[in-house]
């Protein structure tokens, strides 16, 4: 697991929800509270649709809503006058993203990873930024957790999102 703090609020939130950082995850869930509290389930409920689409792989590819399908509704939550008083968003790597990182370093770990998670948590003053591990059975390894928080720094060196390690 890491935990980073952000130290650009600005630039993170600019980049997060009116840019394409996250675009290469999905949302799990987010809450907002402003004014009113906002909270979006991100699990994709596949009965609203027609039998005929409910399980295409093409048209409904994620169990979850992709991040930049949901980031406008999110930033219209956000965006106004005043600062919330607190957000959380909890994202996941997009299978193929999860799948790329292992399959470099430790592809018999590919079976056994759900999914890589990031949580993305604003208390009032301060962004912080939690990865995590989501296994399908029991992993005493703790290689894909090493793995994924090597990637994700880089990521975020790459995007040039500036951030103090916890």
């Amino acid at each position: 697991m890491l935990a980073l703090q952000i130290t650009s609020a600005k630039n993170f939130m600019n980049a997060m929800l009116a840019g394409e950082l996250f675009d290469s995850f999905l949302l799990e869930e987010a809450s907002v509270s402003t004014a009113v509290s906002y909270t979006l389930d991100g699990r994709l409920r596949r009965e609203f649709f027609p039998p005929e689409e409910r399980n295409d792989p093409v048209l409904h590819p994620y169990d979850f809503i992709p991040w930049k399908e949901a980031k406008n509704t999110c930033y219209h939550w956000i965006k106004g006058k005043y600062t919330p008083l607190r957000f959380q968003f909890v994202l996941r790597l997009m299978p193929s993203g999860t799948e790329a990182i292992l399959e470099k370093s430790a592809p018999g770990l590919v079976s056994f990873v759900s999914a890589f998670v990031l949580n993305i948590r604003f208390d009032g003053e301060k962004i912080l930024l939690c990865t995590g591990t989501s296994y399908r059975s029991f992993v005493a390894d703790k290689e894909a957790e090493r793995l994924w928080d090597a990637a994700f720094r880089k990521f975020l060196h790459k995007k040039e999102i500036a951030c103090e390690e916890l």
